[in-house]
């Protein structure tokens, strides 16, 4: 009986249950082709114009995607050629003005909006949200309008000196307010423990104190959020320096990419290309180094407060 006993269990040992494949992860497997194609969508432009900035213009025309030799010579030549030393020192400041005047005006307004009370504030930020839908071209003709009006009154109390058209003023402070970045800004400034202003107003702190020591340190990742995108705005804009700026003083980088366009070569796509690259590598290094405060940022002011 004891033997029978160790030759069941025994067995019951070498008995292995069987294993049941699993099943292909069709689901799976087709959003990575999906988000594998999309990748490639997008950086497929970006590789073309690379591609194009190393060769001549006979193959940029005759329509190749690999150069026979890459030109490296033509980022200098384009460089040289579009002044591009002049307009990345005006793109810079004109940035820097921008980004600086953003913060000031927009991160008192959206703690205003977020954690003061007063008489219509949700009103005047439904108005303000309202904004977004308008398109920038609707807008366009009206704050060109609005700045030739400024510029003249500024013109005829400060002399020639004060006229805000062919000059920094008309470049940054149309774009020194906006919908967009009080709205980010309010979202997370709303989510802010109450506890901390108890706390803050127990020890003496004003609203000031409390936005300066304890909501903007808090409020990193929007910030380089908006940074960003101020950044990107301020650095690719064309149109908009077309209309209010007519000499080369004030005139941003983009505008150098006109220079290659119906010269008397002909249109210069490789050298646009290799321009266009020089042009880019500011918001690639700008990315990358705010690439986890911007995806944390745009997450937190998606986020209901």
């Amino acid at each position: 009986m004891a033997d029978t006993i160790r030759i069941s269990t025994a067995a019951a040992t070498t008995i292995q249950p069987i294993k049941q494949s699993k099943p292909f992860p069709t689901t799976k497997a087709l959003t990575y082709l999906i988000l594998i194609a999309g990748g490639l969508l997008c950086l497929l432009p970006f590789i073309w114009m690379l591609s194009w900035s190393l060769m001549n213009n006979f193959e940029v025309i005759a329509g190749r995607f690999i150069p026979a030799t890459p030109i490296w010579q033509n980022y200098a030549t384009a460089w040289d050629t579009a002044q591009f030393s002049r307009f990345m020192w005006n793109s810079v400041r004109i940035t820097a003005i921008t980004i600086t005047g953003l913060l000031l005006f927009c991160i008192p307004a959206a703690y205003a909006f977020a954690r003061m009370r007063f008489w219509g504030r949700n009103v005047i930020f439904a108005l303000f949200l309202a904004t977004l839908m308008i398109p920038d071209i609707v807008t366009l003709i009206p704050n060109l309008l609005t700045v030739v009006w400024i510029s003249r009154l500024s013109e005829s109390i400060f002399g020639p000196g004060g006229a805000w058209l062919n000059n920094w003023q008309s470049l940054t402070i149309p774009f020194m307010a906006s919908a967009f970045t009080i709205f980010l800004l309010r979202q997370f400034f709303a989510q802010i423990p109450n506890d901390l202003w108890d706390a803050a107003r127990i020890d003496g702190a004003t609203h000031l104190t409390f936005l300066r020591y304890i909501a903007i340190p808090l409020s990193r990742a929007p910030i380089m959020t908006i940074v960003t995108f101020a950044f990107i705005g301020s650095w690719n804009s064309l149109v908009w320096p077309l209309l209010v700026v007519n000499t080369d003083e004030w005139r941003p980088v983009a505008f150098g990419l006109t220079k290659f366009v119906q010269t008397d070569a002909g249109d210069e796509f490789h050298l646009q290309m290799a321009a266009s690259v020089i042009m880019i590598i500011p918001l690639l290094i700008v990315y990358f180094l705010t690439q986890k405060q911007f995806t944390a940022g745009i997450y937190s002011g998606g986020v209901k407060g």
